[in-house]
């Protein structure tokens, strides 16, 4: 779902991208352009198999197959791309017909499922036992028809990364977000089930579904390719969630025992209030913490904010922290993982979007590797608050050599004061170096009139935890532990425990 499209390692190829927004559906379209190189057609095709490419050869053919190409990556909602030779690009554009609107943009269809499998879906959803529906970027539009599920048959909704937007608001049935980064109420609700419901998700790590011959699992998605990809199901359904959902209601019986909910969703609030204390900083203690940066950017953003995160922590602190309300987005590299992500998908939400707020939540890896993009906010006068997370380190990458027993390598930041650059580029700078200055310096920065950059020094020994440390990562740690102290950083051990220890 990006509106800009880099990838690294293409050399001098040239590209134009035309972004354009179904408003209905509120997604965004991508269609790409590039110039002609040796093995481009093959690596987009790889990397880019959703709407596919299209190849060129002549002037003539280019009216037609670029409105093919539209209409497939429309169809498909994915990318479509189309390589262009470059002496074909010097060539002088074909008359062609005008296009016709209405057959260019294809309305989105809408899937139902078989009666018979209504039917089988009804009847294991009917039967004992305790029920969790994970959910994904597929609930989209589905949100009335979540609520009445959860209450039809008592159960706790978690939901993956990309479907956090869709699902987690006004819903009194959202116990949080599982996998890695998730939260544990979510993952103990999607563990301790009898019945898992995937609605509308690929979610793929196989470690954080429920494991053994008792648990059942039935998938709705319209994508057949989808259907039991990431773990064995009893019952699979081809069909668009929200249409399924509206045929399936009338098929289920109300349950009347709601222990499994309660328990998850009394699970959710201790979660949630151990996540927000970690938010809170008191002034003069040092370097910020980053989840406090995360949190008052939630709390003081637009109600339609569009927020952007890069890969790594700031992923992490955006899913725990940013609330959604129906009309807020979130944009992120969460299929591909793809660093250096955030600002440049920033740039070009804001150009579409020029009366929203636009938020990237930028790691200071990320943001140094875009450095002179930032300079596109001054030269298309495009009001982007940047926040940097600056740790001067790769923060993530960091935390996943600690858990598997290596001490940091290749790591590490020497960072400019990003503050006093953004003021030389024409860019009002903020620079928060302790907690007292965060609320003050993050308001400021979401009211001003233009371009802001947020230089948010935060602490860089901050340890996200995973909703569950397996015998693995504390065997890991420990190694890294007792290397720490014999190659003479130690130090490292005690700046860990005063950031998360003794706050």
């Amino acid at each position: 779902m990006t509106l800009s499209l880099r990838r690294r390692g293409y050399g001098a190829l040239q590209r134009r991208v035309l972004a354009i927004l179904n408003a209905e559906d509120r997604v965004f379209e991508t269609y790409t352009l590039v110039a002609d190189e040796t093995t481009v057609a093959d690596q987009f095709s790889e990397t880019l198999a959703a709407a596919g490419v299209k190849r060129i050869s002549g002037a003539n053919q280019m009216p037609r197959v670029l409105e093919v190409a539209i209409r497939e990556a429309v169809g498909k909602r994915g990318v479509s791309v189309v390589v262009i030779p470059g002496d074909v690009a010097l060539q002088a554009a074909a008359d062609a017909p005008a296009t016709k609107l209405r057959g260019l943009l294809p309305a989105r269809p809408v899937v139902m499922p078989e009666k018979s499998d209504l039917d089988r879906l009804a009847a294991l959803l009917n039967g004992e036992g305790r029920v969790t529906i994970l959910c994904g970027s597929g609930c989209a539009d589905a949100h009335d028809e979540l609520l009445a599920l959860g209450e039809r048959l008592k159960a706790p909704m978690v939901h993956a990364l990309r479907g956090k937007e869709y699902v987690e608001w006004d819903n009194p049935y959202d116990v949080g977000m599982t996998g890695l980064i998730g939260f544990s109420s979510g993952y103990y609700a999607m563990l301790d089930c009898d019945v898992l419901l995937m609605l509308g998700t690929d979610f793929p790590y196989r470690q954080f579904y429920p494991q053994g011959s008792g648990v059942r699992i039935a998938q709705v998605d319209i994508r057949a390719e989808n259907i039991g990809r990431r773990a064995a199901v009893d019952l699979g359904v081809v069909g668009d969630v929200k249409a399924t959902l509206a045929a399936l209601l009338p098929l289920l019986k109300q349950k009347p025992d709601g222990t499994h909910l309660m328990q998850a969703r009394e699970h959710y609030a201790k979660a949630r209030k151990a996540l927000d204390d970690l938010a809170v900083g008191a002034p003069g203690k040092g370097l910020i913490h980053p989840q406090q940066i995360a949190k008052a950017i939630s709390d003081r953003a637009a109600a339609d904010a569009i927020f952007t995160c890069d890969v790594g922590l700031p992923t992490v602190w955006a899913a725990r922290y940013l609330a959604m309300n129906g009309k807020r987005r979130l944009v992120g590299s969460f299929w591909h993982g793809s660093m250096a992500n955030a600002m440049a998908q920033a740039i070009g939400a804001q150009a579409a979007f020029p009366g929203r707020q636009v938020i990237s939540l930028s790691g200071d890896g990320g943001f140094t590797m875009l450095m002179g993009d930032f300079l596109s906010l001054v030269q298309l006068g495009l009001p982007v608050k940047v926040v940097v997370f600056h740790n001067s380190a790769l923060g993530f990458i960091e935390l996943e050599q600690k858990s598997t027993g290596f001490l940091p390598f290749g790591t590490e930041f020497k960072n400019p004061n990003f503050t006093a650059m953004a003021e030389a580029a024409g860019v009002r700078g903020i620079r928060l170096e302790d907690p007292g200055e965060v609320e003050t310096g993050v308001t400021a920065a979401l009211n001003h009139n233009g371009p802001v950059l947020i230089d948010a020094v935060v602490n860089r020994t901050e340890l996200a935890m995973p909703p569950a440390v397996t015998l693995e990562m504390a065997k890991g740690f420990t190694l890294y532990m007792v290397r720490a102290v014999m190659s003479g950083r130690g130090d490292e051990l005690i700046d860990l425990a005063r950031t998360n220890l003794w706050r």
